[in-house]
């Protein structure tokens, strides 16, 4: 482990800067934890200074859950290391390793696994709560796709976890967000995908929102499983589309063409430029909010909410596929038979704008409560845990929680509190 960098040191500023322009915290120093034996170094410190600790991966938490004010950051960014075994299909990534180099590393191969859509992002933070991505209707979420972990414990200690090898362990983590550990490495599965892909976006007048959107939820009940459906509302435009992963994709065209779009964008691209084409929208170091539900079904009141936008855009994405093919106890992962994530959000720079734009998302977010059967963890934003998990999982994952973590020593996360006492060492 590097020398810990505290205020004043160059490099701090630089690694206590995340996603979200609105965590501007300090911690009392930061640990760059180079291999296991680092983050192992780094929590025993913590624990006995009694400092509270956050954990750095891509730092895309919008609550910069990395970033503890007065405790220690346990940064895991210099551990990104990615190996391929394209034979067996497998990967092993660093738990500090950013979505972009584990796909750079498997496309070598024509190989891919789920894997989101922003290429700065985290793959331990994506991976823990699930992990949707272009790829998930195919070959389900990313944690669907991981055969084990290495992670270390509150304790200090380093355990594998695996379908084998402490299984309600790798069953939590599998869904159930960074509760439980620190997991320094992560060996997944991978899968033949060639190298290409294509988008599709067809842009209508608000007025014709009604029909457009009830038109691509028909069409999204027969779409392919390597055809994710994508729509976007403002308060001007519906644009609706998908992303197709593999060859071919084009005879899904024409019933959008077929709707009158008044402008399409349609467009076959590299795979890792898929992966990349979000990355400036998604830039770091804007002010950020967002509010997210899931939808089992999409009625046609649903459709006359998300249309009624007080000036802010929404998106909804296609889940279904192999993602709802796991059975619901198969892993702590949850709402698998969710049909579409809706998910508002907005980005600033002024801090003066932070009341009125997060104000007007979560006015709009209410308005489509009523539909929704709960949340994905990782777009959970002042929301309960239990919008992502039902009561029998979150009993068992409480469990596991106090099984591993008693004194609630890693709750800088969507935290789920052990049973007893949900205290840390923190002063």
């Amino acid at each position: 482990m590097d020398k810990l960098l505290q205020a004043g040191d160059t490099g701090y500023d630089e690694a206590r800067s995340v996603w979200n322009a609105m965590v501007d915290r300090y911690p009392a120093a930061i640990a760059r934890c180079h291999d296991t034996a680092d983050v192992v170094a780094a929590v025993r410190f913590a624990r006995e200074a009694g400092l509270e600790i956050g954990v750095r991966c891509g730092g895309h938490s919008i609550a910069g859950h990395a970033v503890p004010d007065g405790g220690l950051m346990i940064d895991l960014t210099p551990m990104n290391a990615v190996r391929v075994d394209p034979d067996r299909q497998l990967a092993w990534v660093q738990g500090g390793a950013l979505l972009g180099e584990l796909d750079e590393a498997a496309q070598r191969y024509g190989l891919a696994t789920t894997a989101g859509n922003v290429s700065h992002t985290g793959v331990g933070g994506l991976t823990l709560g699930g992990g949707m991505g272009w790829l998930a209707r195919q070959f389900g979420l990313a944690c669907d796709n991981v055969a084990s972990y290495e992670l270390v414990t509150a304790d200090g200690d380093v355990v594998r976890a695996s379908a084998d090898e402490n299984a309600e362990l790798f069953w939590g983590l599998r869904g159930g967000g960074g509760n439980f550990g620190i997991v320094t490495s992560f060996e997944f599965r991978l899968h033949h995908i060639g190298t290409r892909a294509l988008v599709a976006e067809f842009t209508y007048p608000s007025s014709a929102g009604f029909d457009v959107l009830r038109t691509w939820r028909e069409l999204n009940a027969t779409a392919p499983r390597q055809a994710t459906f994508t729509a976007s509302i403002t308060p001007d435009a519906v644009t609706v589309g998908y992303v197709w992963v593999g060859d071919g994709g084009f005879e899904l065209l024409d019933a959008f063409r077929a709707m009158g779009p008044t402008d399409e964008q349609v467009e076959e691209m590299p795979y890792l430029t898929l992966q990349s084409r979000d990355d400036n929208v998604q830039g770091h170091r804007y002010r950020r909010y967002w509010k997210g539900h899931y939808f089992k079904a999409l009625p046609d009141d649903a459709i006359r909410a998300l249309l009624r936008t007080p000036g802010v855009s929404a998106s909804l994405q296609a889940y279904g596929g192999a993602i709802a093919d796991v059975p619901d106890d198969d892993a702590a992962f949850s709402h698998r038979d969710t049909l579409f994530e809706f998910v508002t959000a907005t980005r600033w720079v002024d801090p003066a704008e932070d009341a009125a734009r997060i104000g007007r998302l979560r006015e709009y977010a209410a308005t489509l409560a009523p539909y929704a059967n709960g949340a994905y963890l990782n777009t959970l934003n002042g929301d309960a845990i239990s919008r992502a998990f039902p009561p029998a999982k979150l009993t068992r994952l409480t469990a596991l929680k106090t099984a591993y973590d008693p004194a609630n020593v890693f709750h800088l996360n969507q935290n789920i509190r052990p049973g007893g006492a949900a205290t840390t060492d923190a002063a």
